[in-house]
């Protein structure tokens, strides 16, 4: 492993950075909707401290294997979405060939750990909620992964260095806002929340969840922040310039998302899950197939 690459994994924009920045964002998150709401909303070290109170705190007893999956889960997830972010193209080098593959492979394994572990806690509203949120995976899943492979039609590879930043092609901007459109579902926010409305099915996947294991779903679901908001930093931004500039436009561009989906989360109500599966199959993923075409269509004419 060279230089670039611990760097990457360890600092920025891997764990040193991610973590923090998962707190900031989540802060970000709830301060918006609580502005939104005319409410003031939690100081920014809130987040921070409500993952220490739950480290602190004991869990119901469970034995068997069963238990020790419920642990392994959010900390699966947490492991994974670290890897991803070292795989992040924010600065112009390094990397390797088939990159982005693992990498969407790896923002995938927290929703497959969520799902799980609704199933594996035995609770009916864990095993509703990881329906929901497997139903609604497979929808957005379309839309993403046709986005994504857009992209990388453009530049006719999957390293992710080689299709960052900005493009001449259409088909690269459709499949960015193709990505932008899968992440309030990916995040389970609003209108995308049907896997754990606490109205409906107190906290879905996490209903039997407490203590530390809690708190690692917390830190994973603001590293899923980071990750999928980068991601699409590192395709709008520059390539060139100096490495300090990436590194504060790329919190800059992340930390807007996160308050422009924030924001839409607090100004629209819970669709139903039919009506979310409809919007990815019936809208979006006419954008992905539009995005696509294009691609597609100015590869060849090239």
């Amino acid at each position: 492993m060279n230089a670039m690459a611990l760097i990457r994994l360890f600092l920025f924009p891997g764990l040193l950075f991610a973590i923090p920045a998962g707190w900031f964002f989540v802060w970000g998150e709830h301060k918006a909707v609580a502005r939104m709401q005319r409410r003031i909303g939690p100081p920014l070290l809130q987040p921070f401290y409500d993952f220490v109170k739950l480290l602190g705190k004991r869990t119901p007893s469970r034995h068997g294997i069963e238990a020790d999956l419920l642990r392994l889960y959010p900390v699966l997830s947490v492991l994974s979405l670290i890897a991803a972010l070292a795989l992040l193209p924010v600065f112009p080098t390094g990397g390797f060939s088939g990159d982005g593959i693992l990498f969407v492979a790896l923002l995938e394994m927290p929703s497959i750990c969520f799902i799980l572990a609704g199933f594996t806690s035995g609770s009916i509203y864990g095993q509703i909620g990881s329906i929901r949120e497997a139903v609604l995976s497979v929808a957005s899943n379309l839309v993403f992964l046709l986005a994504i492979v857009t992209i990388a039609v453009t530049e006719s590879t999957f390293r992710m260095t080689d299709f960052a930043g900005p493009s001449l092609n259409p088909g690269h901007w459709i499949g960015v806002l193709g990505i932008l459109l899968c992440i309030p579902a990916k995040l389970r926010l609003n209108p995308f929340s049907t896997s754990n409305a606490e109205q409906e099915i107190y906290s879905g996947p996490l209903t039997e969840y407490a203590g530390a294991a809690l708190g690692m779903w917390e830190l994973a679901h603001g590293l899923e922040w980071v990750a999928l908001t980068g991601f699409v930093a590192t395709l709008i931004l520059p390539v060139g310039g100096p490495w300090w500039l990436h590194a504060v436009l790329f919190v800059a561009v992340s930390f807007l998302q996160v308050l422009l989906l924030s924001g839409i989360s607090a100004a629209t109500a819970r669709f139903t899950l039919q009506r979310s599966i409809q919007f990815y199959w019936r809208w979006a993923v006419v954008l992905a197939v539009l995005a696509m075409s294009s691609a597609i269509y100015m590869r060849f004419r090239l």
